[in-house]
């Protein structure tokens, strides 16, 4: 017997569209691949029931008023830009009636109408990088957290901005029918396959900027390129045509992180993608991704990830297909 779950979505003007539409693609391709249409029941509603439209101007229609609504098994709370300013009866409902839901999962800034409604109370959570600062100082009861991109904390989940809904989604599809579903569902989707919670929002090259000058952004595509290459200060400053103090003290101030951290981020972000797409041994991975031996790169991947990298393959990369 198929698991089924009823799933509440909350609409609100200015919600973010895609903060609503992707976890929402998420758990109806789930249904299509379990084959049961009723694995996951998803409905939205707003405060009256009327029809709201996004941040985008996109118009969206509810299925019902928040009001008549029971409390549902799985209560998601997208983000947009009213959240900071909430609905007080939006707030008062999810205090509640949202407070009985099976799990209470936001999107985004829908971190702040959970916290404004008391339901984060004590608990880790996370939301959009942008807006921690402002989060921190009006819930400081709540244990704010600041990189990851999805928490679990009980029953209660947070995830950061917009495409981190998406998956938190595919890790909630994958706790409710198994990793073959949310990976045949990210497939459908063509998006990576998900990404460990404790994954920070920003990749190497989301955190850093792009140089301005021309040869610095060379060296940036290079090291993309060359991961397995000498990608010293030495080497780089060379190819810069810069002595390495200089070049060092350069692209600190035009990339906003050190080349020797640059470096590391984008070797490690090589060795996820060999690890997820390719059948290479982690050896021969850890070689073509510049870390010299299998155990530099576990290192480097249990320091960020919080996963060794026969682990993070085993969770993250789809099986094979049986000959």
């Amino acid at each position: 017997m198929t698991t089924r779950r009823s799933v509440l979505i909350v609409l609100y003007e200015g919600v973010q569209s895609l903060d609503v539409a992707g976890p929402l693609e998420v758990f109806k391709g789930a249904a299509n691949a379990v084959g049961d249409p009723d694995a996951y029941r998803v409905r939205t509603a707003s405060v009256d029931g009327r029809p709201v439209r996004t941040h985008s101007g996109l118009g969206l229609m509810p299925d019902a008023a928040l009001g008549d609504c029971a409390p549902p098994d799985l209560l998601l709370v997208p983000g947009g830009l009213c959240t900071r300013e909430q609905d007080p009866r939006l707030v008062a409902w999810l205090r509640a009636t949202g407070s009985l839901a099976g799990r209470r999962v936001s999107v985004c800034t829908g971190a702040f109408l959970l916290a404004a409604a008391g339901l984060l109370d004590g608990r880790r959570a996370t939301t959009h990088w942008a807006y921690c600062d402002d989060f921190a100082e009006r819930y400081p009861s709540v244990r704010l957290e600041a990189e990851p991109i999805f928490i679990r904390d009980g029953d209660v989940a947070t995830s950061a901005g917009v495409t981190a809904g998406i998956d938190l989604a595919l890790a909630l599809v994958e706790e409710d029918h198994g990793r073959r579903t949310a990976l045949a569902v990210a497939r459908h989707l063509v998006v990576f396959l998900r990404r460990p919670g404790n994954q920070r929002q920003f990749s190497a090259h989301l955190a850093a900027q792009t140089a301005d000058r021309p040869t610095l952004r060379d060296v940036q595509h290079w090291i993309a390129e060359h991961p397995a290459d000498d990608l010293s200060v030495e080497a780089l400053a060379a190819r810069a045509n810069l002595s390495p103090r200089h070049f060092a003290r350069a692209f600190h101030t035009e990339v906003g992180t050190t080349p020797g951290r640059y470096v590391e981020q984008v070797r490690l972000e090589a060795a996820r993608r060999m690890l997820e797409d390719t059948a290479d041994g982690v050896a021969e991975v850890s070689r073509a991704c510049g870390y010299g031996t299998p155990e530099a790169m576990r290192r480097a991947f249990v320091r960020t990830l919080g996963t060794a990298p026969a682990e993070y393959r085993r969770r993250f990369r789809p099986a094979l297909p049986t000959p």
